[in-house]
C-alpha cells in the first residue's frame, strides 16, 4: 500500500471487511479553504468533516466515549473523554518489529524518551452513522482503530445493548511481513473509580463456548469492575455509581496472549519493555495518576503482513430504572436480559454478533445515504459518489483558490462576498442577504450532520423490561427512557423527545411509542394532578419517580401541543389507530388545555427554557393551534366527530387571531412575541403542519419567514431569535424544512460548517454562538451530547412523506398525505429479512439466526485469512 500525500490509498479486501466503509467512501468537499484553518502538521485529513469530538463508544447515557479534536486533538494526542468532558483511560498500543507506537492515548508523554517508543502519525478521520475510523502511519505499517457502536433502531434487542466495539488493524506499507503486537488497557475512570481499594476487579477467562447469530462461537475474556461501595441509582459527575463495566477480548489467534492488571506505570512500562504481560489478574493497586491501577490485555500475532484484533467495552447496569407505576416503585431489568439471560451471557452475545449486527449497521448506514440522496435528487450531486469530485471552478471556469474565498461567485452562479473579520458570514453583494457557505454541496453537508447525530441520538436512551414482565413469556414490549444529557438529567422530557422524534419517524415510529408509554402510564395512573401535559417522568435519571406533587417544570403549553403532535405523527406513520384510541382522553385532556390557554400564552418557559419566560410568545402559541388542528384529525380517526368539529373551528379561528397577532405590519416576518415590533425568532413550530400536510398555516407565512431568514444570518447559522446571537442546531433544520430550496442551503451548510470549525470541544452541541469561534454561550451549561439531534432528521422524514428538496416551503404537493387528511402513509415499512428480523424478545438467553448465503462466504473467506 502506497501514501499519497497524507491519506493511506490501495486499502485491502479484507481491512474493508472489516472497516464496511473504509474503502466506500469519497471525501468530503473540502473545508479548509476557509479562513481559520490552517494545514496543521501531522493533522489527520476529516471525512467527512471534523467534527468537534469523535464519537468512540456511543451505546448509552453511561457508555459515552469520545474523542476531542479541540485544540487540533487527535486519538493519541488527546485521551479519551465522557460526554461530559472528563478524561478517562483508554491506552492501545502497536509493537511492530520491537518498537512501539501508539496510536490511543497519551501514555508516551509520561514515560521517559525511550528510542523503541513511538507516536504514530494521523493519517485520516473517517466517520458514518456506524463507525469512527482513525488511521495511523506507524513505522513500515499502517493502523486502523475503528470504532463501532451499532445503530440498529428497528432492532430493539440490539439496540438495548450497552457495549461497543474496537477492531485494531495492522497492514503493511512495505509489502513485507513484520511482526505486530498489540495492547490495550483502561482504567477505573469509566466507574468513577480510582483507587483499587474503591474498586472489585473480576478477571474471566469464561468456558470456550457461546453462540452468536451464525458467526464462529468463541467465548471472550473480560475484566470485569465495580465499585466496593456501590449507590444504587446513584451518580457522581454522570458516571454510574452502580452496575458494572466491562472490557473483553479473546487471543483470536494470537501466538501468544497475555494479560495483566497493576499500577498504570508498572503494566505499560513492563509492556513497552518486555513486549507481554505477566498474567497477574490479582495484584493489588492503590494509587492515583501513574500509580492508579489499570486492566490489560495484550496479543502476539507473530509475523504478519496484515492482522487484527477486537475488543469490546461498556458500561453495564441491572437494574437499570426505578419507576413509579400502578403497582408502586419497580427496579427495572434492562431489555437486554430478556433478550439475552445475564450479564455475561449478553457480553458472549454481543462478541459473536459482530459480523451479523456490522451486516445491519450496514443496512442503516446505506439506507441512509439512499435516503439523503433521493431527497436531494435532481438538485444536488449525490453522496459519496465512488468518484473523487473535481476541483471547484470559480464563475470564469478557472479552478478555485483560497484567495477566492473573499469575492466570487458559488457553482449556483451566485455572487458572494465575504469579510473573515465580520461576524456575517457570506452574503450577496447586490442586497447584503445571506448566502450558503459556497462550493460545498448541501447533500454532503447534511449526510455529515446527520451521520454524526446518529449515535448520539442512541446513546441517550435505556430500554428496560416493564414491571411484571421478568419471566421469558408472554408477549410484552419495552419501556423507553431517555436521559436529557447535559441540561438536567430529566427524564423522559416531553420538551426533549419533541426536537428529537424526527429521528425515530424516520427511523422506526414504533420507538416512539415506547418512549411515551411511561409519560402516559404516569399521567394516566392519577400519578400527575394537572391538566395539562408533564414536563417529565423524574428530575433526574434514572429514578423516574414521577411528580405526583405536580411541580415539575411548567411548560403548559409547549408540552400539551408537543405530545398531541407526536402522538398524531405516530399515528401517521404507523397506521396505529389502536393506540390512538386507547389514549384519546388524556390527548383530548390537553387539546382543551390548549383551547384554554394557546391563542394568548401567559408568561411562561417553551422548550428553549435557557432564554427565560415570554409572553405572548408567537412561535409557542402556532404549536397549540397546530396541535389543534391535529387534534381534530385524531377525534376523526377515532370516530368522535363533534369533538373533531369543535377542535378544527378552534384551530382555524385561532390561527386567524394569530396571524394578525404574530405577523410585523411590515408583513417581512413574525415576531417573537405579539406586537414586540423589533423581535423575531426561528419559527420552527410550524414544521409538523408541513411534515402531516395539515393544510393549517398559510403558504404566505413560509414564503415570507424563509426570505426573512437570510437578512438576519451570521457566520455560523441564523439565532434562535433577536435577544441573542446563539442558535439551536435542531430548530434549524427544523426551520429548513420549511423553507425554500435557497434558505434550507444557507442553514444546512451553515450547520456543517460550524461544525467544522467550532472551537467547542464536547460532543454535538445543538446550542452554540453563530458569531465568533462559534463557542459555546456564556452563562448556560455547555449543551453536548443530547439526544434533540435527532431533530437533524426532520428533512430525510420530510423525504418519507414524499416531500423533496425542491419544493418550496408551503408547497407540499409531493406529500403522500392528502392535505388535511387522516390517512397513515400508504406505503408499509419495507419488509425486514427473515434472517434479521427478530420477535420483541427471545424465550432464551442464547439466540440464533440464519446466516445469509453471502455472509457464509465472508466468513469462509475472513476465516482463511486467520480472523
Amino acid at each position: 500500500m502506497l501514501l499519497f500525500g497524507k491519506l493511506a490509498v490501495g486499502v485491502s479486501w479484507t481491512l474493508a471487511a472489516i472497516l464496511p466503509n473504509a474503502a466506500a467512501q469519497a471525501p468530503f468537499t473540502n473545508f479548509t479553504i476557509y479562513p481559520h484553518t490552517a494545514d496543521i502538521p501531522i493533522a489527520p485529513k476529516y471525512s467527512p468533516l471534523r467534527p468537534p469530538a469523535i464519537p468512540l463508544a456511543v451505546r448509552s447515557p453511561y457508555t459515552s466515549v469520545w474523542s476531542t479534536t479541540a485544540g487540533h486533538g487527535t486519538l493519541n494526542s488527546q485521551p479519551p473523554i465522557f460526554w461530559f468532558g472528563q478524561r478517562l483511560g483508554w491506552e492501545g498500543i502497536v509493537v511492530v518489529d520491537g518498537n512501539s507506537f501508539e496510536y490511543m492515548g497519551t501514555v508516551i508523554n509520561d514515560f521517559p524518551e525511550l528510542p523503541y517508543f513511538n507516536t504514530t502519525v494521523p493519517l485520516e478521520v473517517r466517520y458514518d452513522s456506524q463507525y469512527s475510523n482513525f488511521t495511523f502511519l506507524a513505522g513500515p505499517v499502517i493502523i486502523t482503530a475503528s470504532f463501532f457502536s451499532p445503530v440498529t433502531p428497528k432492532d430493539v434487542c440490539r439496540s438495548s445493548i450497552p457495549l461497543s466495539y474496537l477492531t485494531t488493524t495492522v497492514q503493511s506499507n512495505d509489502g513485507r511481513p513484520h511482526h505486530v503486537q498489540f495492547y490495550s488497557d483502561v482504567n477505573g475512570q469509566w466507574m468513577g473509580l480510582g483507587n483499587e481499594g474503591d474498586t472489585i476487579k473480576e478477571f474471566h477467562t469464561g468456558p470456550f463456548t457461546g453462540n452468536g447469530t451464525g458467526n464462529s462461537t468463541d467465548a471472550p475474556m473480560n475484566w470485569i469492575l465495580r465499585s466496593r461501595y456501590p449507590a444504587l441509582f446513584n451518580e457522581a459527575s454522570q458516571i454510574p455509581r452502580w452496575g458494572n463495566f466491562s472490557f473483553n477480548t479473546s487471543p483470536m489467534g494470537a501466538a501468544n496472549f497475555s494479560y495483566q492488571s497493576g499500577s498504570a506505570t508498572s503494566v505499560r512500562f513492563g509492556f513497552v519493555n518486555n513486549r507481554y504481560l505477566n498474567n497477574d489478574a490479582g495484584s493489588i493497586t492503590r494509587g492515583f495518576g501513574n500509580q492508579e491501577p489499570v486492566y490489560a490485555f495484550a496479543h502476539d500475532m507473530g509475523t504478519v503482513v496484515e492482522t487484527s484484533v477486537r475488543y469490546t467495552i461498556g458500561s453495564i447496569q441491572n437494574p437499570i430504572m426505578r419507576y413509579l407505576h400502578k403497582g408502586g416503585l419497580s427496579d427495572l431489568a434492562p431489555w437486554w436480559s430478556k433478550c439475552y439471560g445475564e450479564m455475561h451471557e449478553m457480553i458472549r452475545f454481543h462478541w459473536n454478533d459482530f459480523d451479523a449486527v456490522a451486516r445491519l449497521g450496514n443496512e442503516f448506514e446505506t439506507q441512509l445515504r439512499n435516503d439523503v440522496n433521493a431527497f436531494y435528487q435532481g438538485g444536488q450531486p449525490p453522496v459519496y459518489n465512488r468518484t473523487r469530485p473535481a476541483p471547484p471552478t470559480t464563475g470564469n471556469g478557472s479552478t478555485y483558490t483560497a484567495a477566492d474565498v473573499l469575492n466570487g461567485t458559488d457553482q449556483y452562479g451566485q455572487q458572494y462576498k465575504f469579510d473573515p473579520n465580520s461576524a456575517y458570514g457570506f452574503l450577496d453583494p447586490n442586497n447584503a442577504t445571506g448566502i450558503a457557505v459556497p462550493f460545498v454541496s448541501e447533500a454532503e453537508s447534511y449526510y455529515a450532520i446527520v451521520a454524526l447525530s446518529a449515535r448520539q441520538v442512541m446513546g441517550a436512551y435505556v430500554f428496560a423490561v416493564p414491571p411484571g414482565a421478568t419471566d421469558s413469556s408472554g408477549e410484552v414490549e419495552p419501556l423507553m427512557f431517555q436521559k436529557e444529557i447535559s441540561s438536567n438529567g430529566n427524564i423522559n422530557t416531553v420538551d426533549v423527545l419533541y426536537p428529537a422524534s424526527p429521528f425515530f419517524l424516520y427511523a422506526n415510529p414504533t420507538l416512539l411509542k415506547y418512549i411515551l408509554q411511561p409519560l402516559l402510564e404516569l399521567q394516566e395512573g392519577d400519578f400527575y394532578p394537572n391538566t395539562y401535559s408533564t414536563h417529565d417522568i423524574g428530575a433526574h435519571f434514572p429514578l423516574a419517580t414521577g411528580h405526583v406533587e405536580g411541580t415539575d417544570e411548567y411548560m403548559p403549553v409547549e408540552n400539551s401541543g408537543n405530545f398531541i403532535l407526536m402522538a398524531y405523527a405516530y399515528y401517521k406513520f404507523t397506521g396505529d389507530s389502536n393506540w390512538l384510541t386507547a389514549h384519546y382522553e388524556l390527548l383530548a385532556q390537553f387539546a382543551q388545555y390548549l383551547i384554554d390557554f394557546s391563542l394568548v400564552p401567559s408568561a411562561q418557559l417553551s422548550t428553549d427554557d435557557f432564554a427565560g419566560e415570554l409572553a405572548n410568545q408567537t412561535n409557542l402559541a402556532i404549536k397549540g393551534i397546530v396541535g389543534l388542528q391535529a387534534m381534530s384529525s385524531i377525534s376523526r380517526v377515532v370516530g368522535k366527530g363533534e369533538d373533531a368539529a369543535k377542535f378544527a373551528d378552534k384551530a382555524t379561528s385561532f390561527y386567524s387571531q394569530w396571524e394578525d397577532y404574530a405577523i410585523d405590519p411590515s408583513g417581512r416576518h413574525t415576531l417573537l412575541a405579539y406586537q414586540w415590533r423589533s423581535s423575531w425568532g426561528l419559527l420552527y413550530n410550524i414544521f409538523f403542519d408541513k411534515l402531516l400536510n395539515m393544510g393549517l398555516v398559510d403558504p404566505k407565512v413560509y414564503a415570507m419567514q424563509s426570505a426573512w431568514y437570510a437578512t438576519v444570518s451570521q457566520t455560523f447559522g441564523v439565532p434562535l431569535d433577536n435577544r441573542h446571537h446563539y442558535t439551536k442546531s435542531d430548530w434549524e433544520v427544523w426551520v429548513a424544512a420549511t423553507c425554500s430550496p435557497t434558505t434550507r442551503r444557507l442553514f444546512i451548510n451553515a450547520i456543517a460548517y460550524w461544525l467544522n470549525e467550532t472551537v467547542t470541544n464536547l460532543p454535538f452541541s445543538d446550542l452554540y454562538e453563530v458569531v465568533g469561534s462559534g463557542d459555546y454561550p456564556l452563562g448556560i451549561d455547555h449543551f453536548s451530547a443530547r439526544p434533540v439531534v435527532g431533530g437533524h432528521f426532520a428533512l430525510l422524514t420530510l423525504g418519507k412523506t414524499g416531500q423533496l428538496a425542491n419544493a418550496a416551503g408551503g408547497d407540499t404537493t409531493g406529500s403522500l398525505f392528502t392535505k388535511n387528511g387522516t390517512e397513515p402513509l400508504p406505503l408499509a415499512q419495507p419488509p425486514t429479512p427473515a434472517w434479521y428480523a427478530n420477535a420483541p424478545y427471545k424465550n432464551r438467553a442464547v439466540r440464533r439466526t440464519p446466516p445469509r448465503p453471502d455472509e457464509m462466504e465472508m466468513r469462509g473467506s475472513a476465516h482463511s485469512h486467520g480472523r
